[in-house]
């Protein structure tokens, strides 16, 4: 799966897969996030797609046609990516902007780094990337609305939102009782204060309020995640599993924004679906290097967008 670089091609036939791939900035011990340090060479770089590893099938009918079909239909796929600040604000600010056709992008934070062309229709595909603590990949498979009680790199804390009483009593946990993910995710980030709680009240309830209040508290993505880390381990990728927590910080803040979006933009009559997909690492080498990260990520993205011509749906 050669990387080539795009600047200096000509114009392709066919449509290419459209992809950007997102890693976050600086905050508490990391000068380079190491979520960055593994998207950052991906950057306006192209990825072909390897011929389908299995027959494709439809309602069990095995197409004796795909192989030629493959061959005359394979697209380029061109990878863009974009450094977020591990701000709440940023996210809110940002991520809007990713899924609108055609995308607005800020200004990279990366001043050596080619400026982003965004494709006029859009992405097919938004790859986020943050790191955890030590361990495998995590493929994630929700976002939470709310529950982030953990301040960001600036020291602020996620909006206030005003909740219905049916809300309320439904999404508690999120603060007195956080998950093993959370609990975890407070533990490696203690120098970010969590807000405390006021006359031994609750904290006030933080994450998605206006301009959010149509979507539900957990937004499952449209990727069929367990398929693709069972494919990454049959390529090799094999510390790597799913996950139904992204931990209730920065990551699970812009997996939610971003799946969001998809949905807003898609319940519009002239807009498709951009899929979306966040992937946790580790820090360097707690026990995968930075190279194997790129690596993981080049193959889940090819894999993606072979699935997605699979299926035979219209892509934007």
């Amino acid at each position: 799966m050669p990387v080539i670089d795009v600047n200096g091609l000509p114009a392709p036939e066919v449509r290419p897969y459209h992809v950007l791939i997102t890693g976050f900035g600086p905050f508490s011990r990391y000068a380079v996030n190491p979520s960055w340090l593994a998207v950052k060479p991906l950057h306006n770089t192209i990825l072909t797609m390897d011929p389908p590893d299995e027959p494709l099938t439809v309602d069990d009918q095995i197409l004796m046609a795909e192989a030629n079909s493959f061959a005359q239909d394979a697209r380029d796929i061109y990878l863009s990516t974009l450094q977020v600040p591990v701000t709440y604000e940023d996210v809110l600010a940002i991520v809007p902007g990713l899924h609108a056709r055609p995308p607005v992008l800020p200004p990279s934070a990366d001043p050596n780094l080619p400026d982003i062309m965004p494709p006029a229709d859009g992405f097919d595909l938004i790859f986020h990337v943050g790191v955890a603590g030590r361990g495998p990949l995590r493929m994630e498979r929700v976002g939470h609305k709310f529950g982030y009680n953990m301040k960001d790199a600036t020291g602020s804390l996620a909006p206030i939102v005003r909740v219905t009483r049916d809300e309320n009593s439904n999404s508690n946990r999120g603060q007195s009782e956080p998950s093993e993910m959370e609990r975890m995710e407070r533990a490696r980030l203690s120098e970010y204060l969590i807000e405390a709680p006021v006359d031994g009240t609750e904290p006030p309830k933080r994450g998605f309020g206006k301009g959010y209040e149509s979507f539900s508290e957990e937004i499952f993505t449209e990727i069929d995640v367990e398929k693709l880390v069972h494919h990454l381990k049959k390529s090799g990728i094999e510390q790597i599993y799913s996950s139904l927590d992204a931990g209730h910080y920065l990551c699970d803040f812009i997996y939610y924004c971003s799946l969001a979006e998809s949905k807003r933009a898609s319940g519009k009559a002239d807009k498709l679906t951009t899929k979306v997909i966040f992937l946790h690492c580790p820090p360097v080498d707690q026990p995968l290097s930075t190279e194997e990260v790129t690596e993981a990520i080049k193959k889940s993205v090819i894999w993606l967008c072979g699935a997605a011509a699979k299926s035979g749906l219209p892509s934007t």
